[in-house]
Protein backbone atom coordinates (compact mmCIF):
# COMPACT_ATOMS: atom_id res chain seq x y z
CA UNK A 1 0.00 0.00 0.00
CA UNK A 2 1.02 3.57 -0.52
CA UNK A 3 -1.06 5.04 2.49
CA UNK A 4 -1.10 5.05 5.43
CA UNK A 5 -4.97 5.05 5.45
CA UNK A 6 -6.15 2.17 3.24
CA UNK A 7 -9.37 2.52 1.59
CA UNK A 8 -11.33 -0.83 1.74
CA UNK A 9 -10.70 -3.71 -0.30
CA UNK A 10 -12.94 -5.82 -1.92
CA UNK A 11 -14.58 -8.79 -0.44
CA UNK A 12 -15.80 -11.85 -2.48
CA UNK A 13 -18.05 -14.25 -1.98
CA UNK A 14 -18.52 -17.74 -3.55
CA UNK A 15 -21.55 -18.38 -5.57
CA UNK A 16 -23.07 -21.56 -7.46
CA UNK A 17 -22.79 -21.46 -11.13
CA UNK A 18 -24.74 -23.18 -13.85
CA UNK A 19 -23.68 -23.87 -16.96
CA UNK A 20 -26.38 -22.33 -18.99
CA UNK A 21 -25.19 -21.97 -23.05
CA UNK A 22 -26.79 -24.20 -25.48
CA UNK A 23 -23.66 -24.49 -27.33
CA UNK A 24 -22.14 -26.64 -24.33
CA UNK A 25 -21.78 -30.50 -24.57
CA UNK A 26 -22.29 -32.33 -21.40
CA UNK A 27 -18.54 -32.69 -20.33
CA UNK A 28 -18.12 -28.92 -20.67
CA UNK A 29 -21.39 -28.06 -18.59
CA UNK A 30 -19.97 -30.33 -15.83
CA UNK A 31 -16.08 -28.92 -15.84
CA UNK A 32 -17.69 -25.22 -15.65
CA UNK A 33 -20.79 -26.53 -13.22
CA UNK A 34 -19.03 -25.21 -9.91
CA UNK A 35 -18.86 -22.01 -7.29
CA UNK A 36 -17.06 -18.90 -8.65
CA UNK A 37 -16.03 -16.45 -6.35
CA UNK A 38 -17.63 -12.29 -7.05
CA UNK A 39 -16.44 -8.86 -5.60
CA UNK A 40 -18.34 -7.82 -3.05
CA UNK A 41 -17.58 -3.97 -3.17
CA UNK A 42 -17.63 -2.19 -0.15
CA UNK A 43 -20.24 0.69 1.33
CA UNK A 44 -18.23 4.10 0.50
CA UNK A 45 -20.45 6.45 1.67
CA UNK A 46 -19.41 7.49 4.44
CA UNK A 47 -15.53 6.43 3.99
CA UNK A 48 -12.98 8.95 4.35
CA UNK A 49 -10.22 8.57 0.95
CA UNK A 50 -6.63 9.30 1.96
CA UNK A 51 -3.86 9.12 -1.00
CA UNK A 52 -0.06 9.58 -0.03
CA UNK A 53 1.21 13.41 0.84
CA UNK A 54 2.68 13.03 -3.13
CA UNK A 55 0.05 12.51 -4.81
CA UNK A 56 -2.38 15.29 -2.88
CA UNK A 57 0.49 17.92 -4.09
CA UNK A 58 -0.26 16.50 -7.87
CA UNK A 59 -3.80 16.75 -7.22
CA UNK A 60 -3.82 20.07 -5.89
CA UNK A 61 -1.55 21.07 -9.09
CA UNK A 62 -4.19 19.54 -11.31
CA UNK A 63 -6.90 21.07 -9.72
CA UNK A 64 -5.16 24.64 -10.11
CA UNK A 65 -4.51 23.63 -14.26
CA UNK A 66 -7.77 22.33 -14.65
CA UNK A 67 -9.56 25.72 -13.48
CA UNK A 68 -6.93 27.96 -15.10
CA UNK A 69 -8.10 25.39 -18.64
CA UNK A 70 -11.82 25.98 -17.91
CA UNK A 71 -11.76 29.83 -17.66
CA UNK A 72 -9.40 30.17 -20.41
CA UNK A 73 -11.46 27.76 -22.90
CA UNK A 74 -14.71 29.76 -21.80
CA UNK A 75 -12.73 33.13 -23.37
CA UNK A 76 -12.01 32.01 -26.88
CA UNK A 77 -13.98 33.08 -29.68
CA UNK A 78 -14.66 29.44 -30.60
CA UNK A 79 -17.01 27.00 -29.79
CA UNK A 80 -14.24 25.19 -27.39
CA UNK A 81 -16.70 23.56 -24.96
CA UNK A 82 -18.16 21.41 -27.35
CA UNK A 83 -14.81 20.65 -29.49
CA UNK A 84 -13.66 19.97 -26.13
CA UNK A 85 -16.08 17.42 -25.33
CA UNK A 86 -16.67 15.93 -29.01
CA UNK A 87 -12.78 14.89 -28.31
CA UNK A 88 -13.59 13.65 -25.16
CA UNK A 89 -16.30 11.38 -26.53
CA UNK A 90 -13.93 10.13 -29.18
CA UNK A 91 -11.11 9.10 -26.75
CA UNK A 92 -13.31 7.70 -23.80
CA UNK A 93 -14.99 5.56 -26.64
CA UNK A 94 -10.90 4.68 -28.02
CA UNK A 95 -9.86 3.39 -24.48
CA UNK A 96 -13.31 0.49 -25.61
CA UNK A 97 -11.28 -0.10 -29.24
CA UNK A 98 -13.91 1.64 -30.77
CA UNK A 99 -11.88 4.04 -32.91
CA UNK A 100 -12.88 6.46 -35.58
CA UNK A 101 -11.98 10.19 -37.26
CA UNK A 102 -12.58 13.21 -37.20
CA UNK A 103 -14.96 13.21 -40.28
CA UNK A 104 -17.00 10.04 -39.59
CA UNK A 105 -17.27 11.03 -36.58
CA UNK A 106 -18.92 14.10 -38.07
CA UNK A 107 -20.80 12.33 -40.87
CA UNK A 108 -22.26 9.99 -37.83
CA UNK A 109 -23.57 13.49 -36.03
CA UNK A 110 -25.40 14.52 -38.83
CA UNK A 111 -26.85 11.21 -39.00
CA UNK A 112 -25.71 10.20 -42.63
CA UNK A 113 -25.05 6.85 -42.66
CA UNK A 114 -21.59 6.26 -41.39
CA UNK A 115 -19.24 3.15 -39.89
CA UNK A 116 -20.47 1.71 -37.26
CA UNK A 117 -17.91 2.79 -34.31
CA UNK A 118 -18.59 6.32 -35.80
CA UNK A 119 -22.40 5.69 -34.44
CA UNK A 120 -21.12 4.28 -31.26
CA UNK A 121 -18.72 7.30 -30.74
CA UNK A 122 -21.53 9.46 -32.06
CA UNK A 123 -23.65 8.23 -28.85
CA UNK A 124 -21.33 9.08 -26.50
CA UNK A 125 -21.08 12.53 -27.64
CA UNK A 126 -25.46 12.58 -26.80
CA UNK A 127 -24.81 11.03 -23.49
CA UNK A 128 -21.88 13.30 -22.47
CA UNK A 129 -24.22 16.33 -23.74
CA UNK A 130 -27.41 14.91 -22.05
CA UNK A 131 -25.65 14.19 -18.70
CA UNK A 132 -23.60 17.88 -18.57
CA UNK A 133 -27.19 19.35 -19.89
CA UNK A 134 -29.27 17.50 -16.82
CA UNK A 135 -27.72 18.65 -13.58
CA UNK A 136 -24.52 18.69 -11.66
CA UNK A 137 -25.23 15.90 -9.38
CA UNK A 138 -24.85 11.90 -9.74
CA UNK A 139 -28.15 10.23 -9.60
CA UNK A 140 -28.94 6.88 -10.44
CA UNK A 141 -31.39 8.23 -13.28
CA UNK A 142 -29.08 9.78 -14.79
CA UNK A 143 -26.60 7.21 -14.77
CA UNK A 144 -29.38 5.12 -16.71
CA UNK A 145 -30.36 7.95 -18.61
CA UNK A 146 -26.42 8.07 -19.75
CA UNK A 147 -26.41 4.62 -20.80
CA UNK A 148 -29.44 4.79 -22.28
CA UNK A 149 -28.10 7.65 -24.81
CA UNK A 150 -25.04 5.38 -25.29
CA UNK A 151 -26.92 1.99 -26.24
CA UNK A 152 -29.80 2.89 -27.24
CA UNK A 153 -29.30 2.14 -31.08
CA UNK A 154 -26.35 -0.21 -30.76
CA UNK A 155 -28.35 -2.45 -27.90
CA UNK A 156 -31.53 -1.44 -27.35
CA UNK A 157 -32.82 -4.30 -24.55
CA UNK A 158 -30.15 -3.99 -22.14
CA UNK A 159 -29.75 -0.02 -22.73
CA UNK A 160 -30.73 2.15 -19.64
CA UNK A 161 -30.91 -0.90 -17.60
CA UNK A 162 -29.00 -2.49 -14.88
CA UNK A 163 -27.94 -5.63 -15.15
CA UNK A 164 -29.68 -9.02 -14.54
CA UNK A 165 -27.58 -11.04 -14.83
CA UNK A 166 -23.51 -12.09 -13.62
CA UNK A 167 -20.87 -10.28 -16.08
CA UNK A 168 -17.24 -10.79 -16.06
CA UNK A 169 -13.86 -9.43 -17.49
CA UNK A 170 -11.31 -11.40 -19.34
CA UNK A 171 -10.87 -15.40 -19.49
CA UNK A 172 -13.78 -17.51 -21.10
CA UNK A 173 -17.15 -16.34 -22.64
CA UNK A 174 -19.08 -19.58 -21.03
CA UNK A 175 -18.07 -19.02 -17.26
CA UNK A 176 -16.46 -16.42 -14.47
CA UNK A 177 -14.40 -18.95 -13.62
CA UNK A 178 -10.31 -17.55 -13.77
CA UNK A 179 -11.76 -14.43 -14.90
CA UNK A 180 -9.42 -10.70 -14.42
CA UNK A 181 -12.78 -9.13 -12.69
CA UNK A 182 -15.67 -10.85 -11.26
CA UNK A 183 -18.11 -7.89 -10.83
CA UNK A 184 -20.97 -8.17 -8.02
CA UNK A 185 -24.39 -10.29 -8.43
CA UNK A 186 -26.51 -8.37 -9.67
CA UNK A 187 -28.82 -8.35 -7.19
CA UNK A 188 -26.24 -6.28 -4.89
CA UNK A 189 -26.32 -3.50 -7.59
CA UNK A 190 -29.44 -1.17 -6.74
CA UNK A 191 -28.20 -1.05 -3.36
CA UNK A 192 -24.58 -0.44 -4.44
CA UNK A 193 -25.06 2.28 -6.85
CA UNK A 194 -27.52 4.22 -3.85
CA UNK A 195 -24.10 4.10 -1.70
CA UNK A 196 -22.00 5.46 -4.94
CA UNK A 197 -24.81 8.47 -5.31
CA UNK A 198 -24.42 9.43 -1.72
CA UNK A 199 -20.14 9.52 -2.17
CA UNK A 200 -20.06 11.83 -5.12
CA UNK A 201 -22.91 14.17 -3.26
CA UNK A 202 -19.85 14.74 -0.51
CA UNK A 203 -18.45 18.11 -0.01
CA UNK A 204 -15.57 17.06 2.37
CA UNK A 205 -13.52 15.11 -0.32
CA UNK A 206 -10.61 16.95 -2.75
CA UNK A 207 -12.89 17.26 -6.15
CA UNK A 208 -10.21 15.26 -8.34
CA UNK A 209 -10.19 12.87 -5.35
CA UNK A 210 -13.83 12.36 -5.10
CA UNK A 211 -13.86 12.55 -9.25
CA UNK A 212 -11.34 8.80 -9.21
CA UNK A 213 -13.04 7.51 -6.01
CA UNK A 214 -16.50 7.76 -8.34
CA UNK A 215 -15.39 6.36 -11.45
CA UNK A 216 -13.57 3.71 -9.89
CA UNK A 217 -16.24 2.22 -7.40
CA UNK A 218 -18.92 2.31 -10.64
CA UNK A 219 -16.19 0.50 -13.06
CA UNK A 220 -16.39 -1.42 -9.61
CA UNK A 221 -19.87 -2.79 -9.46
CA UNK A 222 -20.38 -2.36 -12.86
CA UNK A 223 -24.11 -2.39 -13.43
CA UNK A 224 -24.29 -2.37 -16.80
CA UNK A 225 -23.54 -5.33 -19.11
CA UNK A 226 -21.95 -3.49 -21.50
CA UNK A 227 -20.91 0.39 -21.59
CA UNK A 228 -19.61 0.57 -18.18
CA UNK A 229 -16.07 2.21 -18.61
CA UNK A 230 -18.23 4.71 -20.90
CA UNK A 231 -20.83 5.67 -18.67
CA UNK A 232 -18.30 5.62 -15.40
CA UNK A 233 -16.03 8.15 -17.39
CA UNK A 234 -18.47 10.94 -17.61
CA UNK A 235 -19.68 10.85 -14.28
CA UNK A 236 -15.71 12.20 -13.77
CA UNK A 237 -17.35 15.29 -15.85
CA UNK A 238 -19.92 15.44 -13.21
CA UNK A 239 -18.18 15.09 -10.41
CA UNK A 240 -15.68 18.32 -11.70
CA UNK A 241 -18.85 20.30 -12.73
CA UNK A 242 -20.94 19.62 -9.30
CA UNK A 243 -17.91 20.55 -7.73
CA UNK A 244 -17.24 23.66 -9.59
CA UNK A 245 -14.10 22.81 -11.49
CA UNK A 246 -15.25 22.34 -14.72
CA UNK A 247 -18.00 24.65 -15.01
CA UNK A 248 -17.73 25.93 -18.73
CA UNK A 249 -16.10 23.37 -20.84
CA UNK A 250 -15.57 19.37 -20.96
CA UNK A 251 -11.44 18.89 -19.67
CA UNK A 252 -10.98 15.77 -22.30
CA UNK A 253 -9.39 13.39 -19.23
CA UNK A 254 -9.58 10.73 -21.70
CA UNK A 255 -7.71 11.81 -23.90
CA UNK A 256 -5.07 11.64 -20.82
CA UNK A 257 -5.65 7.77 -19.47
CA UNK A 258 -4.73 7.31 -23.67
CA UNK A 259 -1.44 7.76 -22.99
CA UNK A 260 -1.31 4.47 -21.18
CA UNK A 261 -4.37 2.43 -20.60
CA UNK A 262 -2.64 -0.02 -18.95
CA UNK A 263 -1.17 1.79 -16.14
CA UNK A 264 -5.19 3.06 -15.83
CA UNK A 265 -6.51 -0.32 -15.70
CA UNK A 266 -3.72 -1.69 -13.51
CA UNK A 267 -5.14 1.26 -11.24
CA UNK A 268 -8.69 -0.28 -11.18
CA UNK A 269 -7.34 -3.42 -10.21
CA UNK A 270 -5.55 -1.12 -6.84
CA UNK A 271 -8.22 0.05 -5.77
CA UNK A 272 -10.47 -2.78 -5.67
CA UNK A 273 -7.30 -4.12 -3.44
CA UNK A 274 -7.56 -0.94 -1.10
CA UNK A 275 -5.01 1.24 -2.72
CA UNK A 276 -6.19 4.77 -3.92
CA UNK A 277 -3.15 6.19 -4.52
CA UNK A 278 -2.55 4.89 -8.48
CA UNK A 279 -6.42 5.73 -9.52
CA UNK A 280 -6.35 9.12 -8.30
CA UNK A 281 -2.80 9.72 -9.52
CA UNK A 282 -4.33 8.27 -12.71
CA UNK A 283 -7.16 11.01 -13.34
CA UNK A 284 -4.72 13.72 -12.14
CA UNK A 285 -1.79 13.12 -14.68
CA UNK A 286 -4.57 12.62 -16.85
CA UNK A 287 -6.08 16.03 -16.37
CA UNK A 288 -3.17 17.55 -16.68
CA UNK A 289 -1.98 16.06 -19.98
CA UNK A 290 -5.36 16.50 -21.34
CA UNK A 291 -5.10 20.22 -20.55
CA UNK A 292 -2.17 20.87 -22.15
CA UNK A 293 -3.38 18.59 -25.52
CA UNK A 294 -6.48 20.41 -25.14
CA UNK A 295 -4.74 23.40 -25.26
CA UNK A 296 -2.93 22.98 -28.42
CA UNK A 297 -5.82 21.81 -29.86
CA UNK A 298 -7.23 25.37 -29.06
CA UNK A 299 -4.50 27.29 -30.88
CA UNK A 300 -4.93 25.44 -33.67
CA UNK A 301 -8.34 26.22 -34.13
CA UNK A 302 -8.34 30.07 -33.18
CA UNK A 303 -5.30 30.19 -36.05
CA UNK A 304 -7.68 28.87 -38.86
CA UNK A 305 -10.71 30.91 -37.22
CA UNK A 306 -8.23 34.21 -37.88
CA UNK A 307 -7.24 32.97 -41.21
CA UNK A 308 -10.66 32.37 -42.10
CA UNK A 309 -11.72 35.59 -41.04
CA UNK A 310 -9.15 37.23 -43.44
CA UNK A 311 -10.41 35.19 -46.48
CA UNK A 312 -14.11 35.35 -46.20
CA UNK A 313 -15.59 37.72 -48.71
CA UNK A 314 -18.92 38.39 -47.22
CA UNK A 315 -21.46 41.53 -46.46
CA UNK A 316 -21.27 41.89 -42.36
CA UNK A 317 -24.96 40.22 -42.18
CA UNK A 318 -23.96 37.23 -44.45
CA UNK A 319 -24.78 33.72 -42.96
CA UNK A 320 -21.22 32.70 -43.93
CA UNK A 321 -19.89 34.13 -40.67
CA UNK A 322 -22.03 32.07 -38.31
CA UNK A 323 -21.63 29.26 -40.64
CA UNK A 324 -17.81 29.47 -40.46
CA UNK A 325 -18.06 29.24 -36.22
CA UNK A 326 -20.39 26.37 -36.15
CA UNK A 327 -18.16 24.19 -38.14
CA UNK A 328 -15.77 24.29 -35.12
CA UNK A 329 -18.63 22.10 -33.64
CA UNK A 330 -19.47 20.53 -36.59
CA UNK A 331 -16.70 20.28 -39.18
CA UNK A 332 -18.63 18.43 -41.47
CA UNK A 333 -22.05 19.89 -43.22
CA UNK A 334 -25.04 19.75 -45.53
CA UNK A 335 -27.13 22.63 -46.91
CA UNK A 336 -30.17 21.09 -44.69
CA UNK A 337 -28.24 20.93 -41.67
CA UNK A 338 -26.81 24.33 -42.08
CA UNK A 339 -30.34 26.24 -42.85
CA UNK A 340 -31.35 23.99 -39.43
CA UNK A 341 -28.88 25.41 -37.57
CA UNK A 342 -28.75 29.04 -38.72
CA UNK A 343 -32.11 29.15 -38.82
CA UNK A 344 -32.11 30.50 -42.47
CA UNK A 345 -33.67 29.70 -45.78
CA UNK A 346 -32.26 26.52 -47.54
CA UNK A 347 -31.15 29.46 -50.62
CA UNK A 348 -29.40 31.20 -47.44
CA UNK A 349 -27.57 28.47 -46.39
CA UNK A 350 -26.33 27.54 -49.87
CA UNK A 351 -25.27 30.68 -50.42
CA UNK A 352 -23.42 30.75 -47.50
CA UNK A 353 -21.38 27.72 -48.00
CA UNK A 354 -20.64 28.75 -51.78
CA UNK A 355 -18.90 31.55 -49.86
CA UNK A 356 -17.05 29.41 -47.95
CA UNK A 357 -15.74 27.07 -50.20
CA UNK A 358 -14.98 30.43 -52.71
CA UNK A 359 -12.86 31.60 -49.32
CA UNK A 360 -11.06 28.17 -48.96
CA UNK A 361 -13.09 27.31 -45.80
CA UNK A 362 -14.79 24.44 -47.02
CA UNK A 363 -15.10 21.44 -49.53
CA UNK A 364 -17.24 19.00 -50.80
CA UNK A 365 -15.28 15.65 -51.68
CA UNK A 366 -17.05 12.69 -52.93
CA UNK A 367 -18.40 10.92 -50.40
CA UNK A 368 -20.69 8.55 -52.21
CA UNK A 369 -23.76 9.90 -50.04
CA UNK A 370 -26.65 10.67 -51.21
CA UNK A 371 -26.94 13.93 -49.64
CA UNK A 372 -23.68 16.40 -50.46
CA UNK A 373 -21.50 16.83 -47.56
CA UNK A 374 -18.94 20.17 -47.61
CA UNK A 375 -16.36 19.88 -44.85
CA UNK A 376 -13.65 21.92 -43.35
CA UNK A 377 -10.48 19.93 -43.23
CA UNK A 378 -8.61 21.91 -41.10
CA UNK A 379 -10.53 21.27 -38.22
CA UNK A 380 -10.61 17.67 -39.11
CA UNK A 381 -7.41 17.96 -39.20
CA UNK A 382 -6.49 19.34 -35.99
CA UNK A 383 -9.12 17.37 -34.14
CA UNK A 384 -7.59 14.32 -35.31
CA UNK A 385 -3.77 15.26 -34.63
CA UNK A 386 -5.38 15.80 -31.36
CA UNK A 387 -6.34 12.54 -31.16
CA UNK A 388 -3.10 11.23 -32.04
CA UNK A 389 -0.81 13.06 -29.91
CA UNK A 390 -3.45 11.60 -27.31
CA UNK A 391 -3.28 7.98 -27.97
CA UNK A 392 0.61 8.45 -27.95
CA UNK A 393 2.45 6.72 -25.16
CA UNK A 394 4.53 8.43 -22.81
CA UNK A 395 8.36 8.29 -23.22
CA UNK A 396 9.53 5.75 -21.85
CA UNK A 397 6.88 3.13 -21.95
Amino acid sequence: MTTDHPWPAVDHETLPWAATSPYLDAFQRRRVARPYEAAVPPSIAAAHPRVSARVAALTEEATLDVARFDSAMASLPVPMPTVLLRTESASSSQIEHLTTNARNLALASLGVPSRQNADLVAANVRAMTGALAAGDDVTAAGILAVHRALLAESEPETAGRWRSEQVWVGASPISPHGADFVPPHHDRVPLLVDDLVAFAARDDVPALVLAAVVHAQFETVHPFTDGNGRTGRVLVHTVLRRRGLALHTTVPVSAGLLRDPESYFRALGAYRDGDLDPIVEQIASAAVAATANGRQLAAEVVAARARWRDTITARSDSAAWPLSDLLFSQPVVTAEYAARALGVSDRAARNAIEVLQEAGVLHSPSTGHRARVWQAAEVLAAMDAFSARAGRRRAGR
